[in-house]
């Protein structure tokens, strides 16, 4: 979009929007938890964790999406302006960030997760508000009224799987965090039930979201997306189990 010799990027813009509220939610989380951090080291943990997120994001993506065509072309390895983030790279790359933010400041580790997996359903739900701005990862074609054309598409009716994974991703699952962790004082529930239900969202949007044209369907069904979020639902729905047994009165 541009405004006279002004251009704003939407994608960027919900990062930025991302981070903010990230850095709210956090404070908010601190003071409720009565940690012994100071807002410099709430922007420092924000800021390590925005790292991890981009860093893990681009190397997640060349690794699981498109590594052919990087090793052919290296100079692109760096150039994230044409697109190519991985949320499986960003996930992994914001665990490790963490683990050494947490070491540093002699915290537990999932303490920060379990505030992280509070800011993560608010990054997600912006930055599919900005695919589907942009036009880009939209869904399968289809014949419901709901369907859409996008620019730069076939000319198909497709879902806008974007505001699916906006929904589901972003609304559904930042409350179903938000629920975990205030009904649940057990470190680790929180982060757990993200990660379990981020898998099974993205599971299941993978069903009308197209896949990546390099990459297609495994099986003739199975997507790469599918590929990396099962673990996820599985891993995380036996950890919440296992604590919340594990709390349970004999």
């Amino acid at each position: 979009m541009s405004i006279g010799p002004l251009q704003f990027r939407w994608y960027g813009l919900m990062y930025v929007l991302a981070f903010i509220a990230t850095y709210l939610i956090i404070r908010s989380e601190v003071k409720r938890k009565q940690l012994a951090l100071t807002g410099d080291d709430v922007s420092d943990m924000v800021f390590t964790g925005a790292l991890g997120v981009v860093l893990g994001g681009r190397l997640g993506y060349i690794l699981f999406y498109n590594l052919d065509f990087y090793l052919e072309n290296p100079l692109k390895l760096l150039a994230v302006w044409e697109g190519g983030m991985s949320f499986h790279g960003g996930f992994l790359g914001v665990l490790l960030a963490f683990a050494l933010y947490a070491r540093r400041k002699k915290l537990p580790f999932m303490t920060i997760i379990d505030m992280a997996a509070l800011c993560a359903p608010v990054g997600l739900g912006l930055g599919r508000i900005g695919n589907f701005i942009n036009a880009e990862l939209y869904g399968r074609p289809t014949d419901m009224p709901w369907g859409m054309i996008f620019p730069g598409s076939d000319g198909l009716p497709r879902h806008p799987s974007q505001l699916y994974e906006a929904l589901l991703e972003g609304a559904v699952l930042f409350f179903m965090v938000r629920f975990a962790s205030r009904k649940s004082d057990v470190t680790g529930v929180a982060g757990w039930t993200f990660v379990a239900g981020y898998g099974l969202f993205r599971f299941i949007v993978e069903f009308f979201r197209q896949p990546d044209a390099q990459i297609g369907f495994y099986f003739n069904w199975f997507s790469m997306g599918q590929f990396l979020s099962l673990p996820m639902f599985l891993i995380g729905s036996f950890m919440v189990f296992r604590l919340l047994r594990r709390t349970d009165p004999a």
